[in-house]
């Protein structure tokens, strides 16, 4: 009776833990779902919705990605913190922003079509510099200029082992204009969006 009622329970807890297992495997190696807070995205992505990171993605230029914060960002508290932006700049790459609101990433033309807004490519990207003037900037300016910055760099090249991302939402957006590179090892995975969400030619 004894091994009956074992085989019983065993029945229904060995699949509970095999699922839970499969689930944190996924979760650990394969992708995550994650929710995006706040407005730096828009209109691409809308705070409180829901994204998938795929850790198995390579990141490269205009990926958005997931993030930890905490320790990128000085001024973030919450340890748990996830931010969501798009990768401007990749390891090795030059980027510089023009006074007439033009991107310019290893010299050459970005179009951005991921900006759909006039004042987010132009004035909603600048930077004030050490004279209080709006204008624009290089990944050298920026690190002399913005005293979070905790990678200097010198040669308009973003180090190695490291990302400059931007938000989509450029005039609200705290990102590497701010506080400096994104280390690789704080990198959760490259969001992928349900196939029926508006804009995934923005995203995926």
């Amino acid at each position: 009776m004894r091994v009956k009622r074992l085989k019983g329970i065993f029945s229904w807890v060995i699949p509970i833990v095999v699922g839970l297992a499969l689930a944190l495997l996924i979760r650990q190696f394969w992708f995550t779902m994650v929710k995006v807070q706040g407005t730096s995205m828009q209109p691409n992505l809308q705070s409180k919705e829901r994204v998938i990171a795929v850790k198995t993605v390579p990141i490269k230029a205009d990926s958005v990605i997931v993030f930890k914060a905490y320790g990128v960002n000085q001024e973030e508290q919450d340890r748990r913190a996830d931010y969501v932006k798009r990768v401007i700049g990749l390891p090795g790459d030059t980027v510089r922003y023009t006074r007439r609101g033009q991107l310019y990433v290893n010299d050459k033309l970005v179009k951005q079509s991921y900006l759909k807004n006039q004042f987010q490519q132009t004035t909603g990207t600048y930077m004030a510099n050490r004279h209080s003037q709006m204008t624009g900037w290089t990944l050298t300016s920026l690190s002399h200029d913005q005293s979070a910055w905790q990678v200097k760099v010198t040669t308009n090249r973003v180090p190695k082992g490291y990302y400059f991302v931007m938000g989509d939402h450029r005039s609200v957006s705290n990102d590497s204009r701010s506080w400096g590179f994104v280390p690789k090892k704080a990198v959760v995975g490259v969001v992928h969006t349900w196939p029926w969400q508006a804009r995934k030619q923005y995203l995926n």
